[in-house]
Formats: C-alpha cells, sequence, structure tokens
C-alpha cells in the first residue's frame, strides 16, 4: 500500500514514529519462517520497517519511547502473561494510558488486546473454557457494522487464533465488537482510536499449525483432538484487511 509508505515517511519527518512493541519472540518451531510478530504485523499493514517505524521489546529491556514521540503504537503477541507481574508489563500499561490521553492510534493483538485492556481497567486471566487455537470462526456485533476497521467485513468469519488467557470483563466504556465460541471478548474498542483484537490476522496457516503443535500435550490433556484441528487450520484472509484499515488510519493522521 503505497499510500501508507508515504504516511509512515511523513510521520517521520514531524518527530513521531509508528511504534511496534513486540514483548515477545516467535516460537523455536518457526525458525525457518522469515520475520517475527512485528514483521509479520508490517507486512499486513503493507509497511516496509523503514526509518518511520521503530520497534521495541520491552521484555528485553528496550526503553519505552516517550509517548510525546509517537505516532500511533502497536502491540503484537507474546508468550507472556499479562498477569505474570513483570515490571515491564505495567510499564506498558502505563505507557498506552498516556499514548490514549494524547489520542495516538492504538491496536493491540492477543496479548496486545489484553494488555490494552487491563490498561484501561478491565479483567484479563486464564480462558475458563480452555485454549483456543487454530482457525476459529468470531461473530461479528451490531456495533462492528459502523466500526471504521471492522465495517463491511463478513458477519461470521475464519480467523487464526492461539491464546490461554483472554479478556473476562471488558474495561468500563470499550464497545465489543466480537465473539468467538470459546471468547466473548474478541474484539473491542475504546474511544474512537484504540482497539484490541484477540485473534491473530497476521498470523498464517503455517504460523497458526505451529501453536498449535505448541499446545498439544494440554489439548490432548482435555481431550481436544489435535490432528483434526491440524487439518482444519485453513487459509483466513479477510482479517488482514483490518490491519490495512488501520493503516489507513496513520495515512489519514
Amino acid at each position: 500500500m503505497a499510500g501508507l509508505t508515504a504516511g509512515l515517511s511523513a510521520v517521520s519527518l514531524a518527530g513521531r514514529r509508528l511504534v511496534i512493541l513486540q514483548p515477545g519472540e516467535k516460537l523455536a518451531s518457526l525458525a525457518a519462517v522469515q520475520g517475527d510478530f512485528a514483521d509479520w504485523m508490517l507486512a499486513g499493514m503493507n509497511a516496509p520497517l523503514e526509518t518511520g517505524v521503530t520497534v521495541v521489546k520491552p521484555h528485553a529491556d528496550d526503553p519505552l519511547p516517550a509517548p510525546g514521540g509517537v505516532a500511533a503504537a502497536v502491540v503484537t503477541g507474546s508468550s507472556a502473561m499479562v498477569d505474570d507481574g513483570h515490571d515491564w508489563i505495567e510499564a506498558c500499561a502505563g505507557w498506552l494510558r498516556e499514548l490514549l490521553t494524547l489520542g495516538r492510534p492504538l491496536l493491540g493483538i492477543c496479548f496486545g488486546h489484553q494488555l490494552l485492556a487491563h490498561a484501561l481497567g478491565g479483567e484479563v486471566r486464564e480462558n475458563p473454557k480452555g485454549i483456543e487455537v487454530g482457525t476459529v470462526t468470531t461473530r461479528l456485533t451490531d456495533a462492528a457494522r459502523a466500526d471504521p476497521l471492522f465495517a463491511g467485513l463478513p458477519p461470521s468469519m475464519s480467523v487464526q487464533a492461539s491464546h490461554r488467557q483472554s479478556v473476562i470483563t471488558l474495561p468500563p466504556g470499550a464497545v465489543r465488537l466480537a465473539a468467538s465460541e470459546r471468547d466473548p471478548n474478541h474484539a473491542f474498542r475504546f474511544g474512537n482510536r484504540a482497539w484490541g483484537i484477540q485473534f491473530h490476522p497476521e498470523f498464517d496457516r503455517e504460523i497458526t499449525r505451529a501453536y498449535i503443535e505448541r499446545y498439544r500435550p494440554d489439548l490432548e490433556a482435555s481431550g481436544r483432538a489435535v490432528e483434526r484441528m491440524l487439518r482444519e487450520t485453513v487459509t483466513t484472509p479477510e482479517p488482514v484487511r483490518l490491519l490495512r484499515r488501520f493503516g489507513r488510519q496513520l495515512q489519514a493522521d
């Protein structure tokens, strides 16, 4: 998307940058797959990793950029849990609140979705319905039909998922945008510039299958049919539109 690249360059010239907060690394079993969470996110947004983008790894002690120099932020997935108690998690939560106060566009994916909810007063803990992983169906709410990111998407669509914890209670004032069989809070919006998405629009079939394998012992212990889950993991073309649309938010800014 050439327009998005131009928008990022304009952001850089204005002294502000798109920040990709990557609080974890991909699975070791995905070593042959090019890139990592931040790269997959930028590819979905059709944005190259260039001068207008900064990738920050808070779990590896990267300092958080001063909020005033941030044009927008995306928080990726992670193997960490929001309730792990790490200092860097609470620091990131406070940082997101500062960005919201400044009116910066925010997008949280999976762990990022949970971190954003936690930062805003929502409840995050183990999903009582168990691990959600593989290609699953998410259903959009009526509110999603008028949402800047979700409008025009199918009311029911296949998405890639991989998570053990969930947003159990949305933050006060948040708008629910999607729900799955195992997770009633699959996506939400807070205000008009911040979104949390539990599923992974940046994952492809190969990546998702690797996460099913990661959870295999737990899935089998709970009676889940892992081989069937692997067979039923398919390509999901619709969710990436969410990333493209978030990119357009930056261009509009």
